[in-house]
């Protein structure tokens, strides 16, 4: 198959190197063109990836027309921040396969559209209509280790159970284990969430407070994400899945984490522009915390962590004062 996966960050282009392992041919759109003309000299990614070698079927472009064109797959790996502009940017782009069928779009990114506070299946549904033939691909899945061939799970979710397996089918190799599931909606809050916990267990880890403290705030953490899924019309057993309990663990825990290392910059007593000017990344849990906790109000859940971590990061309130906040909280029942 011709698969397109458009955004050459860490995570696009660790899912194309498993794509084109594969043997599937795999076009890596990239806004740069620094970037796409040494991936094309050096079959490398220097910037995002750099001790990977990348197979020969898998090119870049920085042309979207060319990287979509005959496209039976189109996979979107950009920030959240910028998924409704791309989306437009492909309109027209898009044409139906030799069946007559929509071409499935399956979106890598773990985020909730600030303006709309909208979740980025309906952005994409919003800007391309045929919401059937749109899926989320989410799980513990650190691009460095997709990326070297290390075992890893990953679940897509659509609500169209043919599209969710013929992704299963183009996506699963033997190191990399494709699960499916119809929940679009815990699919989508629990990659969006996780990420806003992870920067609270960065906090944490920065002010040297413990394994216990980041085992806790993991296990509450969760509790809100499940709450707040439930809320919104997702299962309360994804929590528990690859795209819950999976992904909150590795992005809690693991060096390669961004959401956690922002969270050790902040209890350093620095700031999002500072992490963003210094590593070049976007840190999706700093999107998150603005739009999610708006949504968790208006569905009547209480998100506490949530809240206090977006104060942190957009208020600048001081991290000392964000912990005894919620230290000084009442003490409920485990589960309400």
């Amino acid at each position: 198959m011709k698969i397109a996966v458009i955004g050459a960050g860490s995570w696009g282009s660790a899912l194309a190197w498993s794509l084109a392992s594969n043997a599937h041919e795999v076009v890596l759109w990239a806004r740069s063109a620094n970037l796409v003309s040494e991936f094309n000299a050096t079959q490398k990614n220097e910037r995002y990836l750099k001790d990977v070698v990348f197979p020969q079927n898998v090119m870049a472009t920085g042309d979207l027309s060319l990287a979509l064109t005959g496209a039976q797959i189109v996979v979107l790996a950009t920030p959240s921040a910028a998924l409704r502009q791309t989306a437009m940017a492909m309109q027209g782009m898009l044409g139906p396969d030799s069946d007559g069928c929509k071409t499935p779009v399956v979106v890598l990114s773990k985020g909730i559209e600030n303006d709309t506070g909208s979740l980025l299946l309906d952005v994409l549904a919003d800007v391309l209509g045929a919401s059937e033939r749109l899926a989320v691909l989410s799980g513990p899945n650190h691009a460095e280790e997709v990326a070297r061939g290390m075992l890893s799970g990953t679940v897509v979710a659509s609500a169209n159970v043919e599209v969710a397996h013929l992704l299963q089918d183009a996506f699963a190799t033997p190191s990399f284990r494709v699960y499916t599931s119809n929940d679009v909606v815990g699919v989508q809050l629990c990659g969006a969430a996780k990420n806003i916990i992870a920067v609270a267990a960065g906090i944490a880890h920065g002010l040297g407070l413990g394994d216990n403290t980041a085992a806790m705030l993991m296990t509450r953490g969760l509790a809100e994400i499940s709450r707040l899924v439930e809320a919104s019309g997702g299962q309360p057993q994804t929590c528990m899945g690859l795209a819950g309990m999976g992904d909150l663990i590795v992005t809690c825990t693991s060096p390669y984490s961004r959401n956690r290392g922002f969270g050790e910059y902040l209890a350093g007593g620095k700031t999002l522009e500072d992490y963003e000017r210094d590593t070049h990344m976007v840190v999706e849990g700093a999107r998150a915390c603005l739009a999610l906790p708006v949504l968790a109000k208006s569905k009547g859940v209480n998100m506490p962590i949530s809240e206090h971590v977006r104060l942190i990061v957009w208020e600048k309130k001081p991290v000392a004062e964000m912990l005894e906040n919620i230290l000084d909280r009442p003490l409920r029942p485990e589960f309400y």
